[in-house]
Parts: C-alpha cells; structure tokens; sequence
C-alpha cells in the first residue's frame, strides 16, 4: 500500500483547514468554496483507489488465498511512550471497515462541499456570512472523521473522535448569532462529554488489563508479555466461552471488568450515535445549516458510535451481556424515534429522528450478531446499512436543504404541492424515501433485510420490533413525502418568487446520490466486510444479493413497509380530515410523540431543579460563607492584628531602646526565677 497516498488523505483535508481557516478571509467567497471543493475532490480520488486497491486488487498483501480479507498497517508513528507495552501511536490502519468508510465519507463530504457552493448564498447571490470560515470546519470535520476511522489503535481514535466532537460545535453553532445555534451547539457538546467521560474510562480500563491500545493486539493476536487476562484468537469463534470459564476475568458488581469497560467504551458511542437517553442532542442540531446535518447524520458524526463497537466487536463477541445491553439500547432508542418522527412538521427534524432510527437499527444489529449464525450477518448487515443508509440519508437531507432554500421555511405547512414546480428534486427525494422505506430494489431493502434476517436469528422479539420499526419508518417519510409535493396546491405568496429545482451545484449532488441509493444495494456486500474477513459468499456477482435473500424475511418486511406506504397515501396524498380525527382519537400518545416524549423538560427538571437547586445552589452557599467565609475571617484577624501591632515598628529609636529594655529585664527576670 503507497504510504504517500494515505498521508495525502488525511494532509489535504488538515491543510485546507489551516489555509481557509488563516487565509479565508482573504480570499474571495467563490474561490474559498471552489479551493475547499477541490481539496476534498482530491480526497475523493486517493481514497477510492486506496479503497478499490484493497477490495479488488487480489493482492496477497490484502487477500490471503482462502479469501480472507486482512488488516494492514500502513504506517505507524510512535507519538507517546508510557511503557515498554504502553505506547500511543498515531497511524493509517487498512482493513474492510475502514476500507469502507474511505469511500463513505469522501463521497459524502465532497457531496456536501459541492451542494454548499450554491445552498450558502441566496436568491440574489449574495453569500453567507462566515462562507470560508464555513468550508474551513468542513475540512476540519472531514480531516478528523477520516483520522477516526483509519486509527491503528483505541486512543488516537479516541483524540480524533474529541476533534469530531468540536468540529460539530463548530457547525451546529455557525450561525452563532442565533440564540437557538448557540444553545444547541452547546448542547451537543455538553451531552457528547459525559458520554465521552465514559468512554475514556472504558479505554482506560481495558488497557490497563490487557497492556496495549492497538486495535490489531487487541482484535487479532495475543500480547506478549502483558496481563492479556481477555483475548483468545479471533480465527475462530469456537471455543471463547471455554476459554472465558478456564481464565476468569475480575468482577465489579457481578460482572466482568471487560464488560464494564466495553459498556462504558459503548457509552461513548451512545453519545455520538444519539442512543437514548443521550439522544436530545441530535435533533436540536439542525440549527447548523442544512449541509452539515447531511455531513453529520450520514456520513460523520452519528456513524462513529456504530464503527466503535465493529472496531472492537472480536472483544464485544466474548460479553454477551455487552451485545444485550446494546440490543436493548437499540431497540427502544429505534422505535422511540420512529414514534417521534410521526408527528414532526419540521422536515429537518423528521430526518433527524429518522437517523436516530436507522443508526440504532445498526446498533441492534450489532447486537444480535453471533459468530456462529451466518458467518456473523448482523455484524455485515450492520456495516452495509451505514454504507446504504449515508447516501440515501445524504440525498434526503440535501433535497430538504433544496426545498428549504426554495421557500424559506424548514416547516411542512409552508410547502405542499411542490411537485409541479421542482421535479427533480421531488424524483430524487421520492428515491431516498423509497431507499429508506425499504422497498426493493432500492439499496434499504436489502441491508434491511440482512439485519431483519439477523434479529430473527437472534429472537423473535427482536424481530417483531425492528419489523414494526421499519414499517412507521415507510410510513413517516412517506408521510413527509406527500406533505411536501402533494396533499394540495401549493400557495406562491410572491409572484416574483416561483419555487424551482436548485442551480446544478446543487442538483447534481441529488442525481448522483439518487443514482448511487438505486444500485447500491446490489454491491455483493457479504464478500467485502464481514466481522474476521472471510467471504460470506463461494461466488459473488451483481445477482448474488438477490439469489441470498431469505425471501421468507424480506416478503414480511417488504409487505409491512408497503402496509406503512399505502397508510401514508391514504392519509397524506391529498387533504383530508384523517389525520386530525387520528390525532384527537389518541390525544396522549400524539401530544407525547410530538413533545419528544418530554426528554427535554426531563432533563431541564433534573438539571435545574435536583441538580441547580438541591445540589449546585447549597454547595455555591458553603464555598461563599463557609470557604470563602473563613479565608475572610482570616484576612480580618490578620489585618485588626496587624494594625494593632504596627506601633511596634513606628521608626522611633527611643520606642526601640525602652522596647529594648523592658524585654531585657524580662528575659532577666524570667532567668532568675527558673534559677531559684
């Protein structure tokens, strides 16, 4: 693997930062956005040929001849050396995850640097304020995703996932005049640390037992020479529960120190990826402007939760309570979402509950992932729905972005009947929803099904649930969908203001990802990623997802998405009274779901109440009058002493002299009477 190459990837992204960042404002609007586009073009390029080399190249550096995918280092720098066994390295780590995240993200990213060459000025081309300080925190979150997940071992991830941390304060916050973008970038950012404090910990612990940060120590060959009291060989699953038994791990509270830490290094993905009860930031996240909510719900930000646990998932398959406690965090967080979304009239938000969603979808695929049922499917099925789910989600943020700047209105209300006048992106938007919905042969379908096929493997239960999560989830974009371009005639308020299709800065963005969203569930994902490298498939062709399907899963699935389709058409296709006689039929549910079930004024209750006055405002009182009280005191004894004593030293000699003597004939006389 070119060395030069993968430096490239992560120097160009940093270098646009700096030079937009110090020199932007120097710069003229459209050169700064066409030098950041460029910059992430050329991303693009080196990491598609990084990627495709290792995927398709069949070099034995890559492939061993049974098939089985490896992990290559490709370079690795020693940054800080604790131990001889304790060293914090910063490298490039190729494996298929990653491998596939290096064309995820790049395609995302150049995706939304394109589409915000036209989406940051208005009408009138006038540009945003701030545009190149805009393209330089793109750089800067671009630059630090990608360091995450090409990290060769847990801590320089966990440096670059504090660097994703605050390039999202910087954008979610970019409007920084509005109130509203402030708060909510500081939300983010609050929510995020107390999820990162476990994380660190969990980090913390786990090298503490097993002597090493690096990811390939860790997942693949035993340590030598440290307390590795957790791993077994990662070429097989057989025998790790065995192995668990015959080499006990110590305990805390009845359950072991590796799954504690892998629990606590999961909260930190809880954080990121918005699983509750850490998921109150995400929607208030929109207030950054619409292409960050696609770099950030697709791409960035909200996949690192899902890619953490798959870095660590050989550590994750030998604590099953760790993959419950996942499964179950999942589930509620999936169809708690799914249930806020369908009462939303906020686009933007629709689509932010729907990825809170669809990532806990992952989660729980993850979850219910065991080596031993289909070669590990929930761990593929998991990775293809990031892959499949970052370009519909990608598409569907930026057709909102383009409705939005056609209106002027993030709000449902203010659209409808938008068809007429902005046909492609009312196709490309009716892609995505139809890529999300799960319908065949659109990408969602299939890495839907896969994680239906692996929940039903796992339980029943879990299949029911993420079946009835996939069908309100066809329902409320499909909902959203015909409150849009259909449902009734829209209203042109300004005559001199039509609503059109975007110029093709932002339309070819659409196109290309509504084309990618139509085949990309065709890509015989089995054979690419799968949790140990090895092919799921003995062949592998363009038919070789179709021919695999377990048509008995996919036909419930796909039928119960078309019974959420067909619900959608009936009640939001054109105006009419059911959707007002459902909501007063169940007033609870429909004011619970639309209030976000009060997570919010939960968390306001806990803070401000319980923590601000039963806790903040009596340690506040003791600091002021007890701590603060006593250094006052002591000031105060120490000043009335010293003006009382001051005398002592008025300069005087006669003063000194009579001083002088009455201590002599006291110190005399004190002598003569010890000597008596």
């Amino acid at each position: 693997m070119n060395t030069t190459i993968a430096i490239f990837i992560l120097a160009i992204p940093l270098f646009m930062f700096l030079l937009l960042g110090l020199c932007g404002k120097k710069m003229s609007h459209p050169l700064a956005g066409i030098l950041g586009t460029c910059g992430m073009g050329a991303v693009l390029v080196l990491s598609y040929i990084t990627a495709f080399t290792y995927f398709f190249s069949g070099s034995p550096e890559f492939i061993t001849e049974a098939g089985e995918r490896l992990q290559v280092v490709v370079f690795n720098q020693t940054w800080l050396q604790f131990t001889d066994t304790l060293i914090i390295k910063l490298g490039f780590l190729l494996d298929p995850i990653s491998a596939m995240m290096l064309i995820v993200i790049p395609t995302i990213s150049f995706m939304v640097h394109l589409y915000s060459l036209g989406y940051m000025r208005d009408h009138h081309g006038v540009y945003e304020h701030g545009f190149q300080r805009f393209y330089a925190f793109l750089s800067l979150f671009s630059f630090s995703m990608l360091g995450l997940v090409v990290a060769t071992n847990i801590f320089q991830m966990y440096i670059f996932w504090e660097l994703v941390g605050a390039s999202s304060y910087l954008l979610i916050g970019f409007y920084y005049k509005k109130p509203s973008a402030v708060s909510a970038s500081k939300k983010a950012f609050i929510v995020t640390r107390f999820a990162d404090l476990g994380f660190l910990i969990g980090i913390l612990i786990l090298s503490f037992y097993t002597g090493t940060f690096d990811f390939m120590q860790l997942t693949s060959t035993p340590v030598e020479g440290a307390q590795n009291i957790f791993h077994v060989s990662a070429d097989t699953a057989m025998g790790v529960k065995e192995w668990i038994a015959a080499n006990p791990a110590p305990t805390f509270m009845g359950a072991s120190v590796l799954t504690w830490a892998l629990v606590l290094i999961f909260m930190g993905g809880m954080g990121k990826s918005a699983m509750m009860p850490l998921h109150i930031w995400l929607p208030d996240a929109m207030e950054g402007p619409t292409p960050v909510s696609a770099l950030i719900h697709a791409a960035t930000m909200v996949v690192a939760g899902v890619y953490l646990v798959a870095r660590l998932f050989p550590l994750y398959i030998m604590e099953e309570a760790a993959l419950n406690f996942i499964t179950v965090v999942g589930a509620v967080t999936a169809f708690y979402a799914a249930m806020v979304a369908c009462t939303q009239v906020d686009i933007k938000r629709v689509l932010a509950f729907s990825t809170i969603s669809q990532i806990a979808f992952m989660m729980v695929s993850l979850g219910v992932a065991r080596p031993d049922f289909h070669h590990g499917i929930g761990y593929m099925a998991s990775m293809f729905h990031l892959f499949t789910h970052a370009m519909f989600k990608a598409l569907l943020f930026l057709g909102a972005g383009a409705l939005i700047h056609a209106i002027g209105s993030n709000d449902y209300t203010a659209m409808h009947g938008l068809r007429k006048y902005m046909p492609i992106t009312h196709i490309t938007f009716l892609i995505g929803c139809l890529a999300i919905a799960g319908i065949i042969p659109f990408a969602g379908f299939f890495s839907k099904d896969e994680i239906l096929t692996a929940c039903f493997g796992n339980s029943v239960v879990w299949y029911v649930i993420m079946s009835c999560v996939a069908g309100l989830t066809a329902f409320y974009m499909f909902r959203l969908y015909y409150l849009i371009f259909w449902w009734k005639e829209h209203k042109i308020h300004d005559p001199h203001h039509t609503p059109h299709d975007q110029p093709w800065t932002m339309t070819l963005p659409l196109v290309i990802l509504a084309a990618i969203s139509c085949v990309a569930g065709f890509v015989p994902f089995g054979n690419l990623v799968t949790w140990n490298g090895e092919p799921m498939f003995d062949h592998a062709n363009f038919w070789t997802n179709l021919v695999h399907l377990d048509w008995g899963v996919a036909g419930i699935s796909l039928g119960v998405s078309v019974i959420g389709i067909a619900l959608a058409t009936v009640m939001y296709r054109k105006e009419n009274p059911l959707p007002d006689k459902l909501s007063n039929a169940l007033p609870t549910l429909w004011d619970w779901c639309y209030h976000r079930f009060y997570w919010d004024e939960l968390y306001m209750f806990v803070t401000h109440k319980i923590i601000f006055n039963c806790i903040s405002r009596p340690i506040a009182w003791f600091d002021r009058h007890i701590i603060d009280g006593a250094m006052d005191g002591l000031a105060y004894v120490t000043n009335k002493a010293s003006y009382a004593i001051k005398g002592l030293q008025s300069g005087k000699v006669q003063m000194y002299v009579w001083i002088y003597l009455i201590g002599a004939l006291l110190l005399g006389l004190i002598t003569g009477l010890c000597l008596m």
